[in-house]
């Protein structure tokens, strides 16, 4: 049956007729043209975007009820022009908004005006910069208040702009980092007070009250006893590459940069993210997005709230109470989120079916990469996800979605606490053949419950996980996975290697977990390849057939329906030989990561 083609291209006209010598100029006037040929389709209507930056005004929204969807068994496809041949074009899709007017002054700082934009991140000649910051936390003797904190040096008082300073906290607890906004400085030539934006700091102390036991002192944890980093000050732009933004007068803020030696001023592209979605979905259907490059968006929620209480994975609080868990056996307790929000992505599809992202790069984002929610038969296939604040791809409440041949690296820039790959509650989900490395905490997450079932979790190669944040691990698992083993979870053929922070585990079954198979895995230079006490306990777990560097605690002793069992314990010091020994072993190396790649 005969195709239908459109093209789009930065050097087009929207009033063309969209074809290839006479493009559209906008993703929109193609959108308008795709749902004007989807009512009676004979064949897949292909829209095809030609080489170059394709800036959107607004967000790209696909929804079936305005024809966005394929229909009689054809799809839509946006492309990059040739994809898939030598010749694929190079198309981005940016939300950001080039920023002019720069004056530079004795400092060697840029500045320049930007109306009320309130950047988070910012990309410099094609590369990301970073908000300036103080790496050491606050001078002097510090002292945590009831609003804020109290120190004995007068510094801080000649910091510009408090109200912009954002206070860091990596560790709040183990696992968590939060944000948090400086409301005030005031002081004397003795002493300086710095009072905290409420309702977060308060709501931040409730959330993060914790004892744990069996440590050796009391067991009292205070993760906000002090930050660690502050950011976005002008005083500490010291490093080239890295901006602060002054807010002092409302909707007149200005942006200043220190710019890298081979950066001159006028000629080197300076851009903002501006959006905060750049492609959203509501119930489409037969929808393919491929070859694309995501870029320069956004994520306000931190400025809005007053900061970002991070719990775990991509949760954190934002309204509500608290919750407070026992983790049983005396071990302590912690304050949960009793409505947690999750963490949002530029790229997020909600309710959708029959559809494919393949081939595309979610880079230099402000939240994080892409979110399937309610989704039934999507496809997330050799996508590249790098330089985002938060998580890579996260999957929510979905049934049969396929993670398979991406690459995520460095996420979690900001977001510390985001996973690489993160699947909630999820039915007959497949997370396979992945390549994640350098990431800030948890590789891959897979948290269970009521839903939860028949999760693969097979063949990815997870390197350098845990590079910030402590007590995670490669892969995660948490909470029941179904009701038996054979409608549980299977994590399979996995390869992780080198977990890099204190208190961390190879392969992590947590907090309940449940009906989990973990077979035939290899686990090198962990702290410990998996953990058997967790609280609550362990329930229907099985290790069998895995290969690992060292022994786990408690080995001998499993908890009563946990199965450990033929496992092999090889040298640390010559475990990489020593497992290409051994005929198994060889052959889940040979498998692990993306598919069609030498390893």
């Amino acid at each position: 049956m005969p195709e239908i083609r459109f093209f789009v291209s930065p050097g087009g006209r929207d009033d063309w007729p969209g074809t290839a010598d006479q493009p559209f100029a906008t993703p929109k006037a193609a959108q308008k043209a795709v749902r004007a040929a989807t009512a009676n389709m004979t064949g897949d209507v292909i829209v095809s975007f030609m080489t170059g930056v394709h800036r959107l005004d607004e967000s790209l929204v696909f929804a079936d009820t305005q024809g966005d969807s394929g229909s009689n068994g054809f799809r839509v496809i946006y492309q990059a022009h040739g994809y898939g041949t030598a010749t694929q074009a190079k198309v981005e899709l940016s939300g950001g908004r080039e920023i002019t007017g720069w004056t530079t002054g004795d400092d060697g700082l840029w500045t320049a005006p930007i109306g009320d934009l309130t950047p988070r991140r910012l990309t410099v000649g094609g590369r990301p910069a970073a908000r300036a910051a103080r790496t050491d936390g606050l001078p002097g003797t510090v002292t945590k208040t009831a609003a804020g904190y109290v120190t004995d040096r007068a510094e801080p008082q000649a910091w510009p702009d408090p109200s912009g300073l954002e206070f860091v906290y990596p560790g709040v607890y183990p696992w968590s980092e939060a944000r948090l906004a400086v409301a005030s400085i005031s002081g004397d030539a003795s002493s300086t007070t710095i009072t905290m934006a409420q309702p977060a700091f308060d709501n931040a102390k409730s959330l993060y009250d914790a004892k744990w036991h069996g440590d050796g002192g009391d067991g009292t944890w205070d993760g906000l006893a002090a930050p660690s980093t502050l950011e976005n000050n002008v005083a500490f732009l010291t490093e080239p590459g890295t901006f602060a933004v002054s807010r002092t007068e409302a909707g007149d803020h200005v942006l200043h940069y220190r710019p890298r030696p081979d950066e001159e001023i006028g000629k080197t592209t300076v851009v903002a993210p501006v959006l905060e979605t750049l492609i959203s979905g509501q119930s489409v259907h037969d929808l393919v997005l491929r070859g694309f490059t995501f870029t320069d968006a956004t994520w306000s929620g931190p400025t809005r709230t007053g900061g970002y209480l991070h719990y775990h994975g991509n949760a954190r609080h934002e309204r509500g109470g608290f919750q407070k868990i026992d983790l049983g056996a005396g071990m302590g307790y912690v304050h949960v989120p009793a409505e947690p929000a999750q963490l949002p992505a530029n790229v997020s599809l909600t309710s959708v079916s029959r559809v494919v992202l393949e081939g595309n790069h979610f880079t230099r984002l402000g939240a994080g990469g892409l979110l399937i929610e309610d989704a039934t038969d999507v496809g997330i296939v050799a996508n590249v996800f790098d330089e985002i604040s938060g998580s890579g791809i996260a999957v929510h409440t979905s049934t049969r979605v396929a993670v398979e041949d991406n690459l995520v690296h460095h996420i979690g820039t900001e977001y510390r606490g985001s996973p690489g790959v993160l699947v909630v509650e999820s039915v007959e989900t497949t997370v396979a053949h992945n390549e994640i490395h350098d990431v800030p905490h948890n590789g891959i997450v897979i948290t269970g419950g009521e839903r939860a079932k028949d999760t693969q979790v097979i063949s990815n190669l997870v390197e350098r996980s845990m590079g910030k944040l402590m007590d995670g691990g490669g892969i995660y698992l948490s909470a029941p996975q179904g009701s038996s083993f054979a409608g549980g979870a299977m994590v399979r053929g996995n390869v992780i290697r080198d977990v890099l922070t204190s208190y961390n585990f190879g392969l992590y079954t947590d907090y309940g977990a449940a009906w989990i198979t973990v077979l035939g895995n290899i686990v090198h230079r962990a702290d410990t390849p998996i953990v058997l006490q967790v609280g609550p306990p362990l329930e229907n777990v099985a290790f069998v057939g895995n290969f690992w560097d060292a022994l786990p605690d408690g080995y001998d002793t499993p908890p009563e329906t946990v199965t450990v069992a033929g496992n092999t314990v090889l040298s640390k010091e010559s475990f990489e030989d020593a497992v290409r020994a051994v005929p198994a072993g060889e052959d889940i190396l040979a498998r692990a990561g993306r598919r069609g790649l030498e390893r």
